[in-house]
């Protein structure tokens, strides 16, 4: 049996973690899946910064005590579940895992390993992506499991919505799987390399959550 690494939500610490959330996005388009238009290219510690303290917006890092971000990549789009709201659906793309970033003795002790990131704003869910060299676990999923425990349990939110390119099929599959519904379809949001990407808006209320 396989024994699950675990894994806990602390805030978004933008001079330790925006560059390492930031060597996890290597190029424009990884850039747009991740977070939509809401950023632009090159992004910068000071975009990530801003974001982190925008009103009503709580972002978090997902860290691990126990945790390497090198391992098995089976399915490793599973991994990479986006959320946001209806102008940031994203997907985080499968990354080459020397992309990522290996802590600091001293950040890995206190703070834990950084493995992922994600925000609530506003009872919407966004900005999910997990680290390039951590992917194939299924950390995505338990990654927004507990966003939505702390949206739920600790904000007492009605519901919370996001969403999501239609594109990525694994991350429609985790949220289903957490109890999220498709409500709208928005057809070619926007356009990426000469391709039109549409986006799904999905919601789950607090009386359908599935523990």
């Amino acid at each position: 049996m396989t024994l699950l690494q675990p894994l806990t939500l602390r805030p978004f610490r933008p001079p330790t973690d925006a560059p390492v959330l930031r060597s996890w996005i290597p190029d424009p388009t990884a850039l747009m899946t991740w977070a939509g238009p809401n950023f632009t290219w090159p992004l910068d510690d000071a975009q990530l910064a801003a974001y982190a303290t925008e009103p009503g917006r709580r972002a978090w890092t997902a860290v691990s005590p126990a945790a390497t971000t090198d391992g098995p990549r089976q399915d490793a789009r599973a991994d990479t579940a986006g959320g946001g709201t209806t102008d940031d659906p994203l997907h985080g793309p499968t990354l080459d895992p020397s992309l990522s970033p290996s802590p600091s003795p001293s950040l890995g002790t206190r703070l834990g390993t950084p493995l992922g990131h994600v925000s609530l704003a506003d009872g919407r869910l966004g900005r999910v992506l997990i680290a390039p060299g951590a992917r194939g676990r299924g950390l995505g999923e338990r990654l927004v499991s507990l966003a939505v425990s702390v949206g739920f349990d600790e904000l007492a939110l009605p519901e919370i919505h996001l969403g999501v390119w239609t594109h990525n099929t694994a991350a429609l599959r985790v949220y289903e799987k957490l109890g999220f519904r498709t409500t709208a379809t928005l057809e070619a949001v926007e356009v990426v390399d000469g391709v039109p990407w549409s986006v799904h808006r999905m919601r789950l209320a607090a009386s359908d959550r599935r523990q």
